[in-house]
């Protein structure tokens, strides 16, 4: 128990908030032990930053949470048939798989898998070694593939039997026919079934990038896939893999509750991901569609009126509709997230920003600010001072705030004092929009 006071402490050291740490600590408690989190590691991960795999694992393992961890290996395999001088050939992002890149892959996987155990095990973690016995699968497409599978059944015991024991299962991406034919599969097609049998509360991809990069090479920090997914497909930057990787999460968000999600993150980046509101790397949701307004034309207001009341808790002044100069208003397309534009000065001001209690969990906050980011380069905006629930979450979107005895006003992308001073003037000085106090203005 000492043991795991101090490894708690070295993390709130790390990462900041022993709120949030202990708050995701309770809720992992409550979750069924082989329902925590599949982690799924790239190759990559496992020859350039296994000390930290490691370390992040150990942790999770130590306060009681056992992932599965499910691990490709592709890089290792195309290095070891190079050597043999056998070129690796692929179709679509999948590994085309003869005899002999079979007969390797075998091989290769099998030491990347004890690679991880045994590296486990030397950091004091026990780990169960399961290399096959888990997918069973059909050939694909032998003509064009080879000896590639498709996953026809998951079975779940032997990972089950590993976690009662204690045991981190570490798992590889190989199937077996009914017949017996070992067959390889894509690994992100292996987490997506296997994720999709065990509907986990956390599914999260490891890679080295620690995230989704666009054409810039820049993090993608959120994907809508409502709105995200067809513009993706059709970038020229999104290579054969990555394509590959983003369909796979489709087909995975898609078959789950809309509160699933993905995130892509690395090692180092783990405990942030899992103990921190704001999360790391690129974070994947179904969503749904962001319609945009200019002013109030086209708005169902009885609608978006219920919508800011529900979240807030509060009933709006009676001519709110009526009193303000609403330059653009952002809606979800099932009318559970909003953000408001007012028109007051040169920079538009975010008037509200709610979100319905049962749509916080699906990331549609996420999506609707990277919206507003993309279409207002400057915004600022004000929250009571003891809005707990938003306003942590609002410092880590702004470039700056400032506080009275009343209010937060923050602010992004805005240029020189004197523009900043104006701002905060303007949001102090306007008059409250809910009546009563509310639980969260914006």
């Amino acid at each position: 128990m000492d043991d795991t006071r101090t490894l708690i402490s070295q993390l709130l050291r790390t990462l900041g908030s022993q709120r949030e740490v202990e708050q995701y600590l309770k809720q992992y408690a409550e979750v069924d032990s082989t329902k925590f989190a599949v982690i799924k590691v790239g190759g990559g991960i496992i020859r350039d930053d296994l000390d930290n795999l490691v370390s992040s694992l150990s942790f999770l393992s130590r306060v009681g949470l056992y992932p599965i961890v499910i691990h490709g290996g592709g890089e290792q395999l195309s290095e070891a048939l190079r050597m043999e001088g056998h070129q690796p050939t692929f179709v679509d992002g999948l590994r085309v798989t003869d005899a002999e890149t079979l007969r390797m892959a075998r091989k290769v996987f099998t030491r990347v898998n004890h690679q991880i155990c045994d590296a486990l095990e030397d950091n004091g973690t026990r780990a169960r070694p399961i290399p096959t016995g888990v997918f069973e699968a059909t050939l694909s497409d032998m003509e064009t593939m080879g000896y590639v599978g498709e996953v026809s059944d998951v079975d779940l015991e032997p990972v089950k039997s590993a976690i009662r024991a204690g045991d981190i299962p570490v798992l590889s991406s190989l199937g077996e026919s009914r017949t017996g034919q070992l067959l390889n599969i894509n690994a992100d097609t292996a987490t997506r079934h296997l994720a999709k049998k065990l509907e986990p509360h956390k599914i999260i991809f490891l890679t080295p990038t620690a995230g989704l990069l666009d054409g810039e090479g820049q993090l993608i920090s959120a994907i809508n896939l409502a709105e995200d997914f067809d513009t993706l497909m059709s970038a020229p930057w999104v290579s054969g893999g990555m394509r590959l990787k983003i369909q796979e999460v489709k087909a995975l968000i898609d078959e789950l509750p809309l509160s699933s999600s993905v995130a892509i993150t690395s090692p180092r980046e783990l405990p942030k991901e899992l103990f921190t509101h704001r999360g790391s790397g690129t974070l994947i949701r179904k969503g749904e569609r962001v319609l945009v307004f200019e002013g109030l034309q086209g708005v169902d207001l009885p609608r978006l009126q219920g919508l800011l009341e529900s979240s807030f808790q509060r009933v709006l002044v009676e001519d709110y509709f009526d009193k303000k100069e609403f330059t653009r208003v952002y809606v979800t397309e099932s009318y559970r997230a909003t953000a408001i534009l007012t028109d007051e000065g040169e920079i538009p001001y975010l008037d509200k920003f709610a979100v319905t209690s049962k749509a916080q969990g699906e990331g549609l906050a996420a999506s609707l600010w990277e919206r507003l980011r993309k279409d207002n380069p400057k915004l600022f905006w004000r929250s009571r001072v003891d809005n707990h629930q938003i306003n942590p979450w609002y410092f880590t979107k702004c470039d700056g705030s400032l506080r009275d005895d009343r209010w937060v006003v923050f602010w992004y992308g805005l240029d020189g004092f004197d523009e900043i001073k104006d701002c905060i003037g303007r949001a102090l000085a306007m008059p409250p929009s809910l009546r009563s106090h509310a639980i969260a203005e914006g």
